[in-house]
């Protein structure tokens, strides 16, 4: 296993027969939305390597059937001053406190301002991997698994719903509505790819989102709503606030898309991982982590 590099591990591309006659050629060919000349800046800078862990020449022979291993780079990536802090760690997991605005997992133009990357930095754990995720936007408890051997038990977790979570959101009040409710919904994408939607379940198929909600607490035109989602469907929970006409305060996606600009410090988006609860699949230990970190009202005007 080749080393991690400042939190990052190596990815592996297979190289198939072909006609590329330079271990470049191929990789531009191979991935083109990356310039040629940030390959040629990578392998200049000892980033690209084969499987023993030595450098390659951009121009050196293309060798089919081996594999090239390279190290991810984002080109100035903006830095985010958002502080995670570990909550619990032992020989198995990792449980986390992730503030809003700090991404779980490197994708586009996020690597080294992740949690994931943050994370291995600090522990030195190069197989650490999140067990589930939270939107970038949103705050609170995020588990990783340290062992590969034993991911797939916690993983299963997840996906068989024996994980109890606990959320907090602050939206409009409502006097209208009768709490504690239950919202359960059939969630299908939107037209818009950065949206999901309410909609008519397949025929013979049941709905495939539950959320319960309570009332916590009401502060004039504000309220604090306790949410458990029984199932983990992209934008869940702010679908369904929204859809009862209780909008998340600080969502910028639901009910309506509004204008992506820069991030809000501010004016976050008020929801909130608070707690999860679950029998260990491998020590047989019940567990609970809960988050430090609260919502806050708006302040009066």
């Amino acid at each position: 296993m080749l080393p991690m590099r400042d939190g990052v591990t190596a990815s592996q591309v297979s190289l198939p027969a072909g006609p590329w006659t330079s271990v470049l050629d191929f990789l531009v060919e191979r991935f083109p939305a990356i310039p040629e000349a940030d390959w040629v800046e990578r392998i200049d800078s000892g980033d690209v390597v084969d499987a023993a862990g030595r450098a390659v020449a951009a121009q050196q022979a293309y060798v089919p059937h081996c594999k090239l291993y390279y190290y991810r780079t984002v080109a100035n990536e903006a830095p985010n001053a958002a502080q995670a802090n570990v909550l619990f760690e032992d020989e198995l997991l990792v449980v986390a406190d992730k503030p809003h605005f700090l991404p779980v997992t490197p994708s586009g133009q996020y690597l080294q301002e992740t949690l994931l990357i943050r994370l291995r930095r600090q522990l030195g754990h190069p197989d650490l991997a999140p067990l589930h995720r939270l939107d970038r936007e949103t705050a609170g408890v995020v588990m990783f698994a340290k062992q590969p051997a034993t991911r797939a038990a916690y993983q299963q977790l997840f996906a068989g719903r024996q994980i109890a979570k606990r959320y907090e959101a602050i939206a409009p009040s409502e006097t209208q509505l009768r709490f504690p409710l239950t919202r359960t919904t059939n969630l299908v994408p939107a037209d818009h790819f950065m949206q999901m939607r309410e909609a008519d379940a397949p025929a013979g198929s049941r709905p495939n989102t539950q959320t319960d909600i309570e009332l916590m607490e009401t502060r004039g035109a504000w309220a604090r709503y306790g949410l458990r989602p029984a199932t983990g469907k992209r934008h869940q929970l702010r679908v369904h606030m929204a859809a009862l006409g209780l909008p998340i305060l600080g969502d910028r996606i639901y009910p309506s898309l509004l204008q992506q600009g820069g991030d809000e410090p501010d004016n976050p988006l008020r929801l909130l991982a608070a707690g999860i609860a679950f029998r260990d699949p491998v020590s047989g230990v019940e567990r609970s982590f809960a988050s430090r970190l609260q919502l806050y009202f708006p302040a009066p005007h």
